[in-house]
C-alpha cells in the first residue's frame, strides 16, 4: 500500500521534524510512505472571510496537482467523521483488501481546506472537534497510521 500525506506548509519545529522522521521510519515496514508539502499562503490576523477563501483556493490549487485519480482521498476536516483507532485500522485494511493501492490523506493549512478539495474527497475524517496546529496534526496522523498497521498485523501497541 502507498500512503501519501499531502499537506499545506512545512514543519519548522525540530521536535515535530524528529517525530515525523521516527514515524516515517516505523511505517517503512508496512507501507510506502510519501509526504508532500505544498507552499502555504501568508494569512493576516485580520483577514476577511473573502481573503481567507482566496487563500484556501490558492492552496487547494497546489494540492490538486498531487491528487491522483486512482487514489482513495481522505481529507482531514473538523466536520468529518470521527472513528476509533480500531475503526481507522479496519478502514485501511478493507481499502487494501478491496483493491485500493494508494491512499492520500490531505491536511490543510492554518485556515483549513478549500471547499472543492473537501467536496471531491472520498471521505472526510476528523480526529477531534478540537483544532490542532497543522504541523502537530501531521505527527498525530502518522502515529495513527502506524497504530492502524500494528492493529491490522495483530502486533502489540500500547492502548
Amino acid at each position: 500500500m502507498k500512503i501519501t500525506v499531502l499537506t499545506v506548509g512545512k514543519i519548522k519545529e525540530k521536535y515535530f521534524i524528529s517525530a515525523v522522521q521516527e514515524y516515517s521510519k516505523r511505517l517503512s515496514r508496512y507501507c510506502k510512505l510519501e509526504i508532500i508539502e505544498v507552499i502555504d499562503e501568508k494569512t493576516l490576523d485580520n483577514a476577511s472571510s473573502k481573503e481567507e477563501q482566496l487563500i484556501r483556493i490558492k492552496e487547494g490549487e497546489r494540492l490538486k496537482k498531487y491528487i491522483k485519480d486512482d487514489a482513495y482521498v481522505i481529507a482531514l476536516a473538523i466536520n468529518g467523521k470521527q472513528i476509533s483507532s480500531e475503526g481507522f485500522a479496519d478502514k485501511i485494511d478493507k481499502l487494501g483488501i478491496n483493491g485500493t493501492s494508494h491512499i492520500i490523506f490531505i491536511i490543510g493549512g492554518s485556515i483549513g481546506l478549500d471547499d472543492e478539495i473537501l467536496k471531491n474527497a472520498d471521505e472526510k475524517l476528523s480526529f477531534s472537534m478540537m483544532t490542532f496546529p497543522h504541523q502537530m496534526m501531521r505527527v498525530i496522523l502518522l502515529e495513527q497510521i502506524y497504530r492502524a498497521y500494528r492493529i491490522i498485523k495483530k502486533e502489540p501497541y500500547h492502548k
